[in-house]
Formats: C-alpha cells, sequence, structure tokens
C-alpha cells in the first residue's frame, strides 16, 4: 500500500463525481480475446515472470494454429538460478539474486536451454503438490553467501556442481532426452519443434530519464540480466496494447500491483482520482472527525465505478522515480472489455490458480496498465508499422 497514494486519495473521500454513478458495480463484458491456455498457480514461488512469459508463448502457439501445448515453468526458473548465480559471482555480490526474475529472461533460457512440456519437467521434487520456494530461495542464498565468502581463496567452478546439486534435490534433474507423444526430443529440438522464433519478442517502455526511441535497461532489481526495452512516449506506448489485441496477439506485461485499486478478489484493478472538485463544509467536519481506519475504509471503497486519474508521461516517470511503481509482477494480457459504463479495460490472465471471481482472470482499466506497467514483451509483427519503421525493427 503506497502512503502517497492514500494521502491524495483521502482529500476524495466525499467528492463523488458525476462519473461515479452510485449503483453502477464493476462488472464487464468482454470486448476481443485471444486464444489461451489454462490458468496455472505459482503458488508460494515468486516464479510470476517464467508462469506469465510461458502462457505468453503458450497463446503464441495457438494464434500460429498449433496444438495447446503446458510447457514447464521450473524448466525456466531451474535454468535463470543458475545463470544467475554465475553472475551474482562475477558481480562480487552485488546484484540482485533470487526467486524473481526479468520478462526477458523466459526467452533467453529457451534461447540457449531449450524447453520442455510441463509433464517432463514439474519441478515438484520437495514432497508438495503446489510450488513451494520459500526454503529452496533462503537454501540458495545462503549457498551463494558462502560461495562469495571464499574470495579470498581461488575461487573454482566447483561451487557451480554444488549449486547444481541442490536445484537438483529441489527441482529435479534435467533430461537430456525425453519422449513426448509418441516423439523423441532433446529440450533444444523440443524448442525448435514449437516453431517460435524467440528473437522476434521485444519489449517496450516509456519513462523520459532516457532518449526515446533508444533501447535502455529498465533499472529494476529483477533484471538481473540487464534486458533492453524500446523506450516510447506514453501515446505510442498505449497504442500498443490496442495494436496487439487487436490483431490476435496477447501481451506479456509487468506491473506494480501494490496499489489501493488492485482488487484481486473482486476482479478489477483501477486508479481512483484523487482531485478534489467539492468539499462541503459539513462533508469536511465529517471526515475530521472519522478515524484513521474510517478514512481509509471511505477512500477504498470501490462499491461504484470511480471516475479515474488521467495519466500522463510525467505522473508515470514521478511514480517510478519514487518507487511507488514498482516490478512486482508478471501477467499475461489476453484482451479488452468495457465496464457498465463504457469504460475500456484489459482483460488479464493471472498465474494465482483460480479460486477467484473470474476463475483467475481480472480487469485492468486503461489508466491502471498506463500508469503502473514496467515493461511489456509483445510478438514484433504486432507493433505498429510506422513505429517499427522508427525503432528500426526490422
Amino acid at each position: 500500500m503506497k502512503r502517497t497514494l492514500i494521502l491524495l486519495c483521502a482529500l476524495a473521500v466525499t467528492a463523488v463525481s458525476a462519473q461515479e454513478k452510485k449503483g453502477k458495480v464493476y462488472k464487464f463484458e468482454d470486448v476481443k480475446t485471444v486464444g489461451v491456455t489454462s490458468v496455472k498457480d505459482q503458488s508460494r514461488s515468486g516464479t510470476c515472470w517464467s508462469f506469465s512469459g510461458l502462457a505468453f508463448l503458450e497463446s503464441e502457439l495457438l494464434r500460429a494454429g498449433k496444438d495447446t501445448v503446458d510447457l514447464s515453468e521450473m524448466w525456466v526458473v531451474r535454468h535463470t538460478y543458475l545463470d544467475k548465480a554465475v553472475k551474482y559471482v562475477r558481480m562480487h555480490g552485488k546484484a540482485n539474486f533470487g526467486g524473481g526474475g526479468a520478462t526477458h529472461d523466459v526467452m533467453n533460457v529457451i534461447r540457449e536451454h531449450g524447453i520442455v512440456p510441463e509433464e517432463v519437467y514439474t519441478g515438484l521434487q520437495y514432497g508438495t503438490a503446489k510450488h513451494q520456494h520459500k526454503e529452496l530461495d533462503a537454501v540458495l542464498e545462503a549457498y551463494m553467501s558462502a560461495v562469495l565468502r571464499s574470495h579470498n581463496d581461488p575461487m573454482t567452478s566447483t561451487w557451480q556442481k554444488g549449486f547444481n546439486a541442490l536445484l537438483d534435490t529441489y527441482l529435479g534433474p534435467v533430461p537430456e532426452k525425453f519422449t513426448y507423444k509418441g516423439v523423441e526430443y532433446t529440450p533444444e529440438s523440443f524448442a525448435a519443434s514449437l516453431g517460435l522464433n524467440m528473437d522476434d519478442y521485444v519489449s517496450f517502455t516509456s519513462f523520459t530519464h532516457h532518449p526515446f526511441y533508444t533501447q535502455f535497461a529498465v533499472e529494476v532489481p529483477d533484471n538481473w540480466a540487464w534486458g533492453m526495452s524500446y523506450n516510447v512516449p506514453l501515446e505510442e506506448f498505449e497504442a500498443l496494447f490496442d495494436a496487439a489485441i487487436d490483431n490476435g496477439y496477447s501481451i506479456f506485461w509487468a506491473a506494480d500491483v501494490s496499489e489501493p485499486g488492485f482488487k484481486w478478489n473482486q476482479g478489477f484493478a483501477v486508479v481512483p482520482d484523487a482531485t478534489v472538485e467539492s468539499l462541503e463544509g459539513t462533508e469536511q467536519a465529517r471526515w475530521v472527525k472519522m478515524t484513521p481506519a474510517q478514512r481509509e475504509a471511505a477512500v477504498l471503497n470501490f462499491d461504484h465505478i470511480r471516475k479515474e486519474k488521467k495519466i500522463t508521461q510525467q505522473m508515470r516517470q514521478e511514480a517510478y522515480d519514487s518507487w511507488e511503481t514498482t516490478d512486482d509482477h508478471g501477467m499475461q494480457i489476453v484482451g479488452t472489455a468495457v465496464d457498465t459504463l463504457g469504460n475500456k479495460y484489459y482483460k488479464v490472465k493471472n498465474s494465482w490458480g483460480t479460486t477467484q471471481l473470474y476463475g483467475g482472470y481480472f480487469y485492468a482499466s486503461a489508466p491502471y496498465v498506463a500508469y503502473k506497467t514496467m515493461n511489456l514483451v509483445v510478438n514484433k509483427n504486432a507493433v505498429p508499422k510506422e513505429l517499427r519503421r522508427k525503432l528500426g525493427i526490422k
């Protein structure tokens, strides 16, 4: 929960605008959706980036007319752990290490290590039916701390064997070959059989601390591999979302989900307008008498559709620079929708299981997406031609 937004919202608790019509609750109608696979559950693991990235690629396979394939999230996680550990040592521990990751990690692993189906590598070797990585993460971090403490002696590559042994124990050994639907594959040959080119997927962001129409590595801890994103103005950034969905492509979406307007169980994410339009004396007096708990409950009341902020480039930048917008979560945008007032939303597939109002999906308003997106990944063919020309994307 962000203190700044709460304080701003507090000023507007009684300022219900004409657009906030009582009785108009948050209900949604899909406008257009793309093909998707089933909703998965990352459970107690910080691996949303792998789940959402593979969900995105599974939709790419459906778009290309291929059969439904359930790809292994833990295969990607396993290889990312090792690649991250190697870089962590090379950086003398001055880099991010843990279960988190970034959008680029999924494509990098498949490009370098191939991929396998879920049934071949579930990563469930620690006696539970769902992923629970608290112990795994703690063990790996402790191991890497011990490796770094040995820096006064000549460091060898033996530590990598020990690290891999831990991964084998918790996630399972990696198969060199496997049989899937009667055909024998290696991870590399299976990746090739899918017909997806990892170089077709490009990342975009929109911030002013780097020049527009250039690439830079978004400065967030989980971007440990320093993956590059094209930087474009907000107007063109927003247009990317519609261009993709309108043409049948989904979006690999990295965004902040720690806002008060992110209502997972209620199935939506919005950015309520905190502008004071009117504040009657009697209303102000009532507000002053409220306890802090009562004020917060009133501010965060979403029993009707709230007017939302108009998002600007400056707002995005200020939220990023103040750590109000952070790289919290990876998801997949799979469609567009409208609420009962006709406001635009994007339909989002999450990886928190299906025990939720919309079976694992929620609807993020256009302002929320414009404000809280860290970066997005799309197939380059979903990018408008003029923008591709500006960026030199072949």
